[in-house]
């Protein structure tokens, strides 16, 4: 494992998994730089043609593209980009997480719809079966919520198939704008299941009938067929606008949309409204610590940076202060759902932390070797 170097510009490390650096500048900072050169306007006339080509292609009053959303601040600004701007007619394919909602994610959800006139179709997956994967992948791999992850994009692939709604409309292209494998500026997400997120587990290593898992029961996460993909036109939207998440926010809040202020600090964060709809799902996102040595606040500081909201060096005070401070409330809903004891829970977590990047201090915690800080 290499070192863990540090972007000159941002707060990301070369340890997040695909990004790359150039002269100590990370990728996503090159590609935000990258947005002076482009001509927004141009694309957005390109997104406009883009939809007449599938706009009323079912009948009038039918729906003619469909929205992957989960009821977030980002939910929210494409669902305005392609109904209100566009004039679309979207149906919204959603997947619920089965873990504790929080009251801003009961109320974003609904409102959602009723802002803006669209009705959703939720997966709720089978719980039983949840538990049983959840188990499996989150001992074995250290990623708990992959048959989640992966639902959130077979679903809607396959939902899209189903409507006849061949374009489906993600928001942004995570390794393109975060830094990732898959850095290709392009406005085709046909590829997004490769995008490390959800990318496929064998399911040989996942069936496992005493633990109650058959190959039936995965029948949901399996993507459709590259031909049946081919039949459909999945985009980006961060490709046709200028994608901001803190913009995203404040345009969300005036439609109604709410963070968790006044109702959960979360302590290994660096905001109140990315992912605010459950507890238990945040151990997906700072399980990137152990491994990779960063996690939810370092993801933020960067993008702060970038946005021009954030100094690297404030952003370096945060993550010190918070990015290894994963919350209780999320383990203790995590723990309750798959009926792990905390030591249990504690006992397998420990297991994933990268010896290349953490050694233990004289108290017994983990500390990274060559921290942001240092």
């Amino acid at each position: 494992m290499k070192k863990m170097e540090y972007c000159k510009k941002c707060t990301m490390p070369n340890t997040r998994p695909g990004i790359s650096f150039t002269e100590g500048v990370c990728s996503a900072c090159i590609n935000y730089e990258n947005r002076k050169n482009i001509d927004y306007d141009k694309r957005f006339k390109e997104l406009e043609k883009l939809c007449d080509k599938y706009r009323g292609m079912n009948g009038k009053n039918n729906f003619d593209c469909a929205i992957a959303v989960s009821g977030g601040k980002d939910s929210h600004f494409q669902v305005y980009v392609m109904k209100e701007l566009l004039g679309m007619n979207p149906i919204l394919f959603s997947v619920e997480d089965n873990f504790t909602m929080t009251e801003a994610g009961k109320h974003n959800l609904r409102n959602l719809s009723e802002e803006f006139n669209c009705n959703i179709i939720t997966l709720k997956p089978n719980i039983k079966l949840q538990k049983n994967i959840m188990r499996k992948t989150f001992e074995k791999y250290g990623k708990p919520t992959w048959i989640l992850d992966r639902l959130i994009y077979t679903y809607p692939l396959n939902m899209a198939l189903k409507f006849n709604t061949p374009l489906l409309v993600y928001g942004e292209n995570v390794s393109y704008e975060y830094g990732g494998k898959d850095n290709l500026e392009t406005y085709s997400a046909k590829e997004i299941l490769q995008n490390g997120v959800a990318t496929d587990i064998p399911i040989e290593e996942l069936v496992d009938e005493s633990a109650g898992i058959t190959e039936k029961d995965l029948s949901l996460t399996v993507a459709p067929t590259k031909e049946e993909i081919d039949k459909l036109d999945p985009i980006y939207l961060s490709y046709f606008v200028e994608w901001n998440s803190y913009s995203n926010y404040v345009f969300a809040k005036s439609r109604g949309f709410h963070d968790l202020t006044h109702e959960w600090d979360r302590t290994m964060t660096s905001e109140n409204f990315d992912q605010v709809d459950s507890v238990a799902y945040l151990i997906h996102a700072w399980l990137k610590y152990p491994k990779f040595g960063h996690a939810c606040a370092t993801d933020y500081t960067a993008r702060y940076i970038r946005y021009g909201l954030l100094s690297r060096e404030k952003g370096i005070d945060i993550i010190r202060e918070r990015d290894h401070k994963l919350d209780i409330k999320c383990v203790l809903d995590f723990c309750k759902f798959l009926g792990y004891s905390e030591s249990e829970f504690w006992s397998i977590i420990d297991k994933f932390y990268n010896r290349d990047l953490f050694t233990k201090n004289k108290f017994g915690e983990w500390v990274l070797k060559d921290p942001i800080w240092k």
